[in-house]
């Protein structure tokens, strides 16, 4: 059943009366006998029609004087509802079908204490995500025990408002207004500028009507409104407010407005860490993008096909990279290297190295002069780091796709014949960026349509079993593969050795890995 609340009356009437008497307590030995064994616990009496005739001091102050309001669940169990609270209670049925509820003094200790809200809200508070989950989380927790009506205000663009509401945990509102002058809501405007300790203010009627219509109207029928700030938080640039209406007694009676700006204090600072992690997220993103090789463009008589795939980090990008660049003769550059190391400084020197072989591209074609100079400037550079890559160049001719290398202490690339075989070009050269006596050496091969010339870093040959970690994926293994793969176009040798060594590596963690195909096609005509 669903009672109707009414309110509790703070004493016991001073004289019996007959049990007809819907208006008082019945006289009934059995019956004070019953309530009495409960009297440590919070207890609510019902009278025959539903309505709440008593409370036990116990219940007063849970409840701080308030209209709860019961249900049952079951003809024994219910729970009693306060401020948007749940107790679960039991019912036990009284002579002349009067009824008590009860909630227990475990329940009742752990419902209003502040300490056990805060406790509870942190960690919700925590993995809230972004600016809009961490606000609309705010209102949701503030809502559940401190207000019926909740608004956060944070700022935002154009001299606005942005907010986000909640009623009673479920009802969720958000959306702009525009910004309340300071002359026409001092408070409101005084404290949503605070960024100092929060403390809560109640506002005045005349302000809360000065708010536009759609944040006014949903306040405007509280008798209590407060606004608390959101505190500030080591310079991190956050400010706002949270608006909380009331209709009946605190939560927390006393301790009420502790439990108020304790919890904008948290608040605020998971507001504050929302707004560092957005920020380094944009930077990351941006990194990402001016790191992050691009496609192969389109060129001539070649066709580009490639896997990259960096191993896990804060970055989706690596150490291992390539580039490929059209150069005005119809031809192009290319390289697929891998740098010392792993995570962001490992991708900053990949950055750095396709920059720098982009910009020496454009005056320079011999493929060991450009690591030549490559090798000279990260030396100069002082990085400590060195790199190991493939570089050359493809035009296509009469006699098919040309193609010349360079090498700078890099596995050696290995041709697929399109009518069987697999060859390994082998190329003398050392570390880039180790010393200045450092030597390179290039060589020319031709590829005939549909021969395909692989190159790929030690992501692939080094990658564990995902059962066996002291067994890698290895040269051999590799290039037996790579025999099976006859006739087969670049992109379907790619993705054979990519579902080889996803196979081979299982859910187990890789280090980065690059993959270029090149393969020889029909030129444009």
């Amino acid at each position: 059943m669903v009672s109707r609340p009414a309110p509790a009356s703070t004493s016991l009437p001073s004289e019996p009366s007959p049990t007809t008497s819907e208006s008082a307590l019945p006289e009934s030995g059995r019956f004070w006998r019953e309530l009495l064994e409960d009297v440590r616990d919070a207890v609510l009496v019902q009278d025959v029609g539903g309505a709440l005739r008593w409370s036990n001091p116990a219940a007063r102050e849970l409840f701080g004087g308030g209209r709860p309001v019961l249900t049952a669940e079951g003809p024994d169990v219910g729970y009693v509802e306060h401020t948007g609270r749940r107790f679960p209670a039991r019912i036990r049925t009284l002579p002349g079908g009067w009824h008590a509820w009860t909630v227990t003094s475990e329940v009742a200790a752990d419902g209003p204490r502040v300490d056990g809200f805060l406790a509870s809200s942190g960690p919700r508070l925590a993995s809230a995500r972004g600016r809009h989950g961490t606000a609309k989380v705010i209102a949701e927790l503030a809502a559940a025990e401190l207000a019926d009506c909740v608004f956060v205000l944070l700022p935002t663009t154009r001299g606005r408002w942005e907010w986000w509401s909640c009623d009673h945990r479920t009802h969720h509102g958000h959306g702009r207004i525009r910004r309340v002058p300071a002359q026409l809501a001092p408070v409101l405007a005084g404290t949503f500028a605070s960024t100092g300790e929060p403390e809560a203010k109640a506002v005045p009627e005349e302000e809360v009507a000065a708010l536009p219509a759609v944040v006014a109207e949903r306040l405007a029928v509280h008798p209590s409104v407060t606004v608390v700030s959101l505190g500030s938080d080591g310079g991190a640039g956050v400010t706002g407010a949270v608006v909380l209406g009331r209709r009946g007694a605190p939560a927390f009676g006393e301790d009420h407005p502790r439990a108020v700006t304790e919890f904008a204090r948290a608040a605020g600072t998971a507001l504050a860490n929302a707004h560092r992690y957005a920020r380094q997220e944009e930077a990351t993103r941006g990194l990402e993008t001016t790191l992050r090789p691009t496609p192969p463009p389109e060129v001539s008589g070649v066709k580009f096909d490639v896997w990259y795939e960096p191993s896990s980090g804060l970055l989706d990008v690596g150490g291992d990279f390539y580039d490929v660049l059209p150069r005005e003769d119809g031809g192009a550059m290319f390289v697929l290297g891998d740098v010392c190391g792993k995570g962001a400084e490992a991708a900053a020197l990949t950055g750095r190295v396709r920059q720098t072989l982009a910009a020496l591209d454009l005056v320079e074609h011999d493929n060991t002069t450009l690591l030549s100079l490559l090798n000279s400037l990260l030396i100069t550079g002082g990085s400590g780091r060195f790199a190991t890559l493939v570089l050359g160049s493809v035009l296509a001719g009469e006699d098919g796709l040309g193609v010349t290398l360079a090498s700078g202490g890099h596995p050696a690339p290995l041709v697929v014949r399109r009518r069987g075989g697999v060859d390994e070009i082998t190329l003398p050269g050392t570390l880039v960026g180790i010393s200045p006596q450092a030597r390179f050496a290039e060589t020319a091969i031709q590829l005939a349509e549909g021969d395909i010339c692989l190159l790929y870093t030690d992501g692939i040959t080094e990658a564990r079993h995902h059962e066996r970690p002291s067994d890698l994926f290895g040269d051999e293994r590799l290039r037996e593969l790579l025999t099976g793969c006859r006739g087969m176009s670049g992109r379907e040798v790619v993705g054979r050795v990519r579902s080889a060594v996803r196979e081979w590596l299982g859910s187990g963690t890789h280090d980065d890995i690059a993959v270029l195909a090149i393969e020889a096609s029909r030129p444009v005509q």
